[in-house]
């Protein structure tokens, strides 16, 4: 199997739309009550985050790189 490069901003970005699907899994399992507007800033500030992310450990690869 080829070995990849790790990419943060990816798991950082799966790890936010898991917990999405587990808040309104919670909901649909009757657990609790979760409104729709809790998704827009779990995707949004989740995205956001795995963006810094990617571009943090694309700058400190470049740094190693030269």
């Amino acid at each position: 199997m080829l070995r990849h490069e790790f990419q943060p901003g990816k798991l950082v970005a799966g790890l936010a739309l898991t917990a999405t699907a587990a808040v309104f899994a919670g909901d649909a399992g009757g657990l609790w009550e979760a409104p729709w507007a809790v998704a827009v800033p779990l995707v949004v500030g989740g995205l956001w985050v795995a963006g810094i992310t990617a571009a943090v450990a694309r700058g400190i690869r470049r740094r190693r790189g030269a």
